[in-house]
């Protein structure tokens, strides 16, 4: 289940900004066992993850650990990366940046700041994850976008980031080899991401 919360408006008729929708976002009282986004102009509020995914989340960073770029991290769990000219702010599963991302007071982090990002799919998420998100981590200059279709189990991975998102894909099936391009320049095994 996953519920929506429209923008929140001052007088009925007007949105405030998305600063106002961050704000809001900062005071919402959410549901143990939910994480809160902004996408397309409303606060989504969508379930947790299967158990499961933790272990596919671990196996993505133990993969690309050794690969990162020179200062940079590979982590999971919930941090709210903020990406101010779409107007959307996400909690994406797995994420990479540069360790300077993490060194502020502020629950809201640099998007554009991430090399990497993961997302694993749930049926709430789905559509936003191959959509939305393909576009905003793409339009915000991310270079590497994995999605893990956890229903239809399937890999893709997005990279050369462009004013329409990405410009190049590969998926494959999982159990298979993906390739993650720069700056990564590994290959992703897929093994054991379906569920038990």
């Amino acid at each position: 289940m996953t519920v929506m919360a429209e923008r929140p408006t001052t007088n009925g008729t007007e949105p405030h900004s998305f600063e106002g929708l961050l704000d809001t976002l900062d005071e919402l009282d959410v549901p143990d066992g939910y994480q809160a986004e902004i996408i397309r102009g409303n606060i989504v509020v969508s379930p947790w993850s299967k158990g499961y995914y933790l272990d596919v989340m671990e196996l993505v960073c133990e993969q690309l650990r050794p690969h990162l770029p020179e200062e940079h991290r590979i982590s999971y769990g919930p941090f709210l990366y903020v990406f101010p000219g779409a107007e959307r702010a996400y909690g994406p599963d797995i994420h990479v940046g540069h360790r300077n991302i993490s060194r502020s007071t502020s629950n809201r982090l640099d998007g554009e700041a991430l090399s990497f990002v993961a997302e694993l799919t749930s049926p709430s998420t789905w559509d936003d994850d191959l959509s939305d998100k393909v576009e905003t981590y793409g339009k915000a200059g991310v270079p590497v976008y994995l999605l893990l279709d956890m229903q239809e189990e399937q890999a893709t991975v997005f990279w050369m980031p462009s004013a329409k998102g990405y410009e190049s894909s590969c998926s494959k099936p999982f159990g298979e080899k993906l390739p993650i391009p720069e700056p990564f320049d590994c290959v992703l095994d897929t093994t054991g991401f379906k569920a038990p």
